[in-house]
């Protein structure tokens, strides 16, 4: 789940039962479980604040906009914004359905409180989840602007159109903010009579999809004024940082000495983190006067734990578990399992079967954890940038032992989220520390702090095994993932059903439930208990779809060869659109002929089949970005060099093409597909850590080494014209570029890469390998 931003560069389901809970489901339960949040005012900490706020006398037809005298619109946003530019795209909507004049429109980030209902930003989901809401309100604010600036234009509403913030009459004309100042409108709506409220046809849209507007949230990013978490202060505060235990669970802490410790200025004690949720287990923190003196306290602080017990666990333990998982027949739980594909697999010709892995990876976002916590008149506030305030708030009410009403969350801009602040971990021992010290306390985690304890990707196994019949053709599949849960961990409440009535995290299985039609489909998903024990899995930038799309864009692509097909026209025969691929509206209309769409798109905008020098080639993937309930269908197509002396790939050029329904922000839109496909790059040959003794084997960047600016490779991307309902585009692009680079290395030298990230070294024994074969 969301995992959205911007790097380097400018779901209703088809089959509810089968597919377990859609994304409006997931919104439903979410809503019935009481995630909706709202807390009480309180005294805020310094924070950002948007210029314009209505102020007196401002008309506001519902909860989502308010129109003042001076003519300001505001438009409130409950999403996280996270360098995305959300508030400029979800704007637009009202925007452009009210007729607004764009340079009078100011976006407001809102405090907490009850009215705006569930606040979460991830999954891609912003823009989808927001449009109808915010279509029907811009239309609820023009009927009620038109129909008072009638009565002051002395005609009736029916001879009035709008435009450009304007009542128009023939000759006359009166402003949004004058009938405001003159009128005094009241006028409000049930929520009936907002369903029921004449919306704009796509062709009288100016505001939703203009490439000329500016962003409204620039300004006080580059001058200064914007204010993230980390800037936070009350007055009174002390500095923490934490030292962290030798593993994420079970860490006991038997003795601090911080004689050394004594010996910086500034530096007052240490505290030992002891957290009744036992989400921080064996946190031990140095307090001091300042920051820089809390960082070097804490480095001097010689902490003796008895570590829990994942302190010998490895990566290749933890994947060899899941691999293990997946022999097992017995385990997991049952997303798809259509009858017939025990028999269909006996009858087989012939079968294929192959297993895919890919590496932890970190978030590792510019600005790492932090949080401000003190109470004041009864009230525990705890200010931060974060994604899903909600999920952590019964954690810290458990933590502090105090009622969940008692307790504020303050949201700010966050340098970078991607998924990592979706958990709010890192709250916990900053309003433990100032329980304990009865005074204001901000704690801020260095970066290697963050990647020790990071809430990263998990490792993954994936098994996909395909029947063919005495003609080739595909006649049942099988997927079978291993990986660990974040929403399990994290979440559970959230969990989805399978077919077998089990619960299963469905943002660590989304993928497998693809378009394709290859008759009966059995994917299950299992749970990786030891990864669960070992970290805390998380939600980053893509999820499932991240891993998922690897190992079946990968396999489906070796099948096209081994049968001698172009994977290209092998990827369209089986998305023919049939069946419970057809689609279903709004959220899927025209399923999966729509992805058969951008498959032959991006194979014409990118020359398939041309030819290239020598150990160079094209590579193609496809996938729908993140779950069924919300398709987003996307293609690319990958050019790579290989260099057989040294084993390094270079990515030369990536090619997509994205329907993702109506683009409200072109210009977001891009920058989004832009970093997502730029972190998928980086994921594909780049990024990926290693679980060595229990712990993540990178800290920083001098050996977590991410995509650097001079492997950026030439991009061209382009959005299908489309007039159906918006979905996501912050995941998307994360999905398809390392299969596509996969295939693409196969094209050019041969060889087929089953694990992620691919590494010279490995490129360089797969050759080897191909070599010894041959003689």
């Amino acid at each position: 789940m969301g995992k959205l931003g911007r790097m380097g560069l400018g779901q209703r389901a088809g089959n509810e039962a089968a597919n377990g809970l859609s994304r409006r489901g997931f919104l439903m339960a979410a809503v019935g479980a009481g995630v909706m949040f709202g807390f009480p005012a309180a005294r805020a900490a310094q924070q950002f604040v948007t210029p314009g706020l209505p102020g007196d006398g401002a008309f506001e037809p519902t909860i989502w906009c308010a129109i003042a005298p001076d003519g300001t619109i505001t438009v409130n946003i409950i999403r996280a914004e996270m360098g995305q530019h959300v508030g400029t795209a979800l704007a637009r909507i009202i925007a452009d359905e009210m007729n607004a004049d764009w340079d009078r429109v100011k976006i407001n980030y809102v405090d907490s409180d009850p009215k705006w209902g569930l606040m979460v930003t991830g999954g891609s989901w912003s823009v989808w989840m927001t449009w109808d809401v915010f279509r029907q309100a811009g239309a609820a604010a023009r009927l009620a602007l038109t129909d008072a600036g009638a009565t002051l234009l002395g005609v009736p509403a029916a001879q009035c159109t709008t435009r450009d913030g304007m009542v128009i009459a023939g000759t006359k004309s009166i402003s949004y903010g004058d009938i405001v100042a003159r009128a005094h409108p009241t006028r409000s709506f049930t929520p009936d009579e907002l369903a029921k409220l004449p919306l704009k046809p796509a062709s009288e849209r100016h505001l939703i999809g203009n490439e000329a507007l500016k962003a409204l949230d620039i300004p006080a990013k580059t001058n200064g004024t914007a204010i993230y978490g980390i800037d936070a202060k009350v007055e009174g505060m002390v500095y923490a940082r934490p030292k962290m235990p030798p593993t994420r669970y079970g860490s006991r802490v038997r003795s601090v000495d911080d004689s050394a410790a004594r010996t910086i200025k500034g530096y007052q004690r240490y505290l030992v983190i002891e957290d009744p949720s036992e989400v921080v287990q064996g946190w031990v923190v140095a307090i001091a006067s300042t920051y820089s003196a809390a960082i070097r306290a804490a480095d001097l602080l010689k902490v003796d734990w008895t570590p829990g017990e994942t302190i010998n666990v490895s990566e290749k333990d933890i994947i060899d578990h899941g691999r293990t998982q997946i022999d097992r027949k017995d385990g997991g739980v049952m997303v798809f399992d259509d009858k017939g594909v025990d028999s269909t697999f006996a009858a087989a010709a012939s079968t294929f079967s192959q297993d895919y892995t890919c590496a932890s990876v970190m978030h590792y976002q510019l600005e790492p954890t932090n949080a401000l916590a003190f109470e004041k008149d009864g009230i525990f506030e705890i200010h931060a940038g974060n994604q899903w305030q909600s999920l952590i708030l019964p954690t810290l009410a458990k933590a502090l032992d105090r009622p969940e009403k008692s307790i504020v969350l303050r949201s700010y801009l966050l340098g970078g989220g991607f998924g990592r602040r979706l958990n709010g971990d890192y709250m916990i021992p900053a309003a433990l520390a100032s329980k304990a010290l009865g005074k204001p306390v901000k704690l801020i985690l260095t970066r290697s702090d963050d990647m020790q304890f990071d809430s990263f990707r998990s490792p993954s196994i994936q098994r996909i095994r395909v029947a063919f019949d005495g003609q080739k053709a595909i006649t049942a599949m099988e997927y079978h993932a291993s990986a660990g849960w974040p929403t399990q961990v994290m979440a559970a409440a959230f969990m989805s059903k399978g077919v077998d009535g089990k619960p299963y995290d469905p943002f660590a299985i989304a993928g497998g439930d693809h378009w394709y039609e290859v008759g009966p489909l059995r994917v299950r998903a299992l749970s990786n208990d030891l990864a669960n024990r070992t970290f805390r899995p998380g939600w980053l930038r893509s999820v499932s779809p991240g891993w998922v799309s690897w190992g079946l864009e990968s396999s489906w692509d070796e099948i096209a060869h081994i049968q001698g097909k172009d994977p290209v026209q092998f990827r369209l025969e089986h998305l023919t659109g049939a069946g419970r691929n057809k689609g279903e509206a709004p959220d899927s209309t025209g399923g999966a002929l729509r992805q058969a769409a951008v498959v032959r798109r991006v194979a014409e905008k990118a020359g398939w089949g041309r030819t290239l020098p020598k150990d160079t080639a094209l590579g193609i993937a496809t996938t729908f970005g993140q779950e069924r309930g919300m398709p987003t269908w996307i293609a690319c197509a990958a050019q790579v060099h290989v260099d057989r002396a040294t084993g390094i790939v270079r990515c030369q050029k990536l090619t997509i093409v994205v329907d993702a329904g109506t683009i409200v922000d072109p210009d977001g839109a891009r920058a989004q597909t832009e970093g997502a496909a730029l972190w998928g790059l980086s994921m594909a040959l780049f990024e990926g850590s290693e679980i060595v003794g229990g712990l993540p084997r990178d800290r920083n960047l001098n050996t977590y080494t991410p995509l650097r600016i001079a492997d950026v490779p030439e991009m061209e991307i382009e959005f299908l014209p489309s007039t159906e309902k918006p979905t996501g585009l912050g995941e998307p692009g994360t999905t398809v570029v390392a299969p596509a680079i996969g295939n693409a290395i196969f094209n050019a030298v041969g060889v087929r890469m089953r694990h992620l990230p691919i590494r010279p070294a490995d490129v360089l024994r797969a050759l080897k390998e191909k070599g010894s074969a041959a003689t």
